[in-house]
């Protein structure tokens, strides 16, 4: 059986090869080689797009090229500086060397070649649902996550760093569709674990809850998720793994970022909640034993201690007004933080104890509101 699931998609992945466009890019950057890169999706109902940067062994940050996705950003009612209210929707695959973009107002993805600092669009297609707003990667596999409609997963193949859409790896989420406002009732996030046997969706305040799939080998997602409430209130939204393996999420709710562990059969506990004391605090990435939430409504980043299988609030840390989406260097030196209200990055050196210093902010060219942010 396994046999002839896998020849239909390979099947499949010959069909769509053969349509797939190599489009140049839109702009040039230096092929010197540098430091490293950073990405950020700029979401414009214009026509959205990926901004590079050239990142210096400093920190701080140089634009070197703008890149159209050749699709649309879009905007969730009730949003206001972060208009796709989610984590995740810019996606950097470094096994492939490739950059998943989100366009939630056109319901496509785009998918970069990622050549140092520079990127080429070699394909835009369908995210199988309405307003993709996360994408998960692990191994060949590749999950959108859309946000409308009550939610949904598209499962894809990662060919050669082409993306082909799976058969029978679509799932409908089931949530609420007329709960409103969006912004606050729409799934935030998917991520596979870090071993990749399941994949987790935050459900926002439309459940409360983490959905949490199986995943096989050769078959797939599970037919359904396992369902675990946070709490009524708790609106999970964006998520990130430790060195353990724990889940560490943010609850936009309370302001607080949870400890969960989830066992083999997809459930998940609730160890530990340590709140943040700001507002609306709702974005997390981890670098090294440190973990740092993004606080749209107080314009900070706080600073968590996770290495020692604890929540520890060690601090806070000033930046621009609507910070949003944030993300680390592979290095684990710099850390990045869109500001959705004027459209910027702020660059921030971590000090080894998990300190931050502010090292410079840059302007995101049409990215008000705009979220998705990578760095390599």
């Amino acid at each position: 059986m396994a046999r002839h699931i896998i020849t239909r998609a390979a099947l499949g992945a010959a069909a769509v090869l053969a349509t797939i466009t190599i489009a140049a890019p839109e702009a040039s950057a230096s092929a010197q080689d540098h430091s490293g890169a950073v990405f950020v999706q700029t979401d414009s109902p214009k026509g959205n797009a990926v901004v590079a940067y050239r990142r210096s062994s400093d920190g701080t940050l140089k634009q070197t090229a703008v890149y159209q996705t050749g699709g649309l950003g879009g905007v969730l009612d009730g949003s206001v500086v972060d208009h796709q209210a989610s984590q995740g929707s810019l996606a950097y695959d470094e096994r492939h060397q490739v950059l998943i973009a989100t366009n939630a107002g056109s319901n496509t993805v785009t998918v970069f070649a990622v050549r140092g600092g520079q990127l080429v669009r070699i394909q835009t297609l369908a995210s199988g649902g309405r307003f993709p707003v996360s994408v998960a990667v692990h191994g060949d596999r590749v999950y959108v996550l859309n946000a409308l409609d009550g939610g949904s997963l598209q499962g894809y193949w990662n060919l050669g760093g082409h993306l082909i859409p799976l058969p029978g790896q679509h799932r409908a989420l089931g949530l609420d569709p007329n709960a409103a406002p969006q912004f606050t009732h729409t799934p935030a996030q998917v991520e596979f674990t870090p071993d990749g046997s399941h994949l987790v969706v935050a459900t926002k305040a439309v459940g409360d809850s983490l959905m949490v799939y199986s995943v096989n080998t050769l078959l797939g997602l599970s037919a359904k998720p396992t369902v675990t409430s946070t709490g009524a209130g708790s609106v999970p939204f964006g998520f990130a793994f430790d060195r353990g393996g724990r889940v560490l999420l943010t609850e936009a709710g309370p302001n607080a970022v949870a400890s969960v562990h989830i066992d083999k059969a997809g459930r998940a506990t609730v160890a530990e909640t340590v709140a943040t004391g700001q507002a609306a605090s709702c974005w997390i990435t981890v670098a090294g034993d440190y973990a740092y939430v993004a606080n749209a409504g107080s314009g900070t980043i706080t600073t968590y201690s996770v290495g020692h299988g604890r929540l520890e609030l060690i601090g806070q840390t000033p930046a621009s007004a609507g910070t949003i989406d944030l993300t680390a260097s592979g290095d684990g030196k710099f850390l990045y933080a869109q500001a959705g209200k004027a459209g910027e990055v702020d660059a921030f050196r971590i000090g080894r104890d998990g300190s931050l210093t502010a090292v410079g902010t840059i302007a995101a060219p049409d990215a008000v509101g705009g979220e998705g942010i990578v760095a390599s």
